[in-house]
């Protein structure tokens, strides 16, 4: 299996290339993006920061200062405004009092404890949290979403009912946990998915036609 989900990876970067994944220009753009990207496309996200970044507000102590019925008008472009701000309130709380509001402080955290804590606060789930804790703290953790479970399981690696820690533990146990190549599998899942693996698949010109 781990030769399989290697190949899967060489065939997906030869056909693709470096996908320059997550865009963001600070560990905290990064965070916030991975929590306005819940059920929505990235184009909506990037307008949604673009309105906080025009405002000078993309930061802990701007987000903190700012009321939650203004912060979701800002963030209106990414859908859901009402909850995400919320969600990002939540998350802003949770940083202000874990680590002062720093997300320097916040990557000397342990894996296995920042993941625990990020889990407790309300409105993140593990996709985000592990979007987090890759992208933004740089560990070794793999973020499974519905791209993932749908291209695995259509290859028959894995049945797409099996549960996220089921998927997540299938690349823990087979490929060496390396930030960098974690970050590049699932950004390569993600644009397979968008181009060829799609709920109508396109299996056409697939870089794993055949397999």
């Amino acid at each position: 299996m781990a030769e399989k989900l290697l190949l899967v990876y060489k065939k997906l970067y030869i056909s693709f290339g470096p996908q320059h994944w997550w865009p963001g220009e600070t560990p905290f753009e990064v965070a916030v993006g991975a929590i306005l990207t819940q059920n929505t496309n990235w184009s909506n996200v990037e307008k949604a920061i673009g309105s906080l970044k025009k405002e000078g507000l993309l930061s802990p102590s701007g987000l903190q200062s700012l009321p939650q019925d203004r912060l979701a008008a800002l963030i209106r472009p990414a859908g859901y405004f009402n909850i995400k701000a919320k969600r990002l309130k939540n998350f802003i709380g949770f940083l202000m009092q874990e680590y002062h509001g720093s997300m320097q402080k916040m990557k000397k955290e342990d894996l296995p404890s920042l993941r625990k804590k990020l889990l407790s606060v309300n409105g993140i789930g593990p996709e985000t949290a592990d979007s987090i804790i890759l992208y933004a703290a740089e560990k070794p953790v793999f973020v499974i979403d519905a791209y993932t479970k749908r291209v695995l399981s259509r290859h028959n690696i894995l049945d797409h009912d099996a549960s996220y820690d089921a998927f997540q533990h299938l690349f823990h146990s087979k490929l060496r946990e390396d930030i960098s190549l974690f970050n590049e599998y699932h950004a390569l899942i993600v644009r397979l998915a968008k181009e060829h693996c799609r709920t109508m698949p396109i299996c056409t010109g697939c870089p794993l036609e055949g397999m």
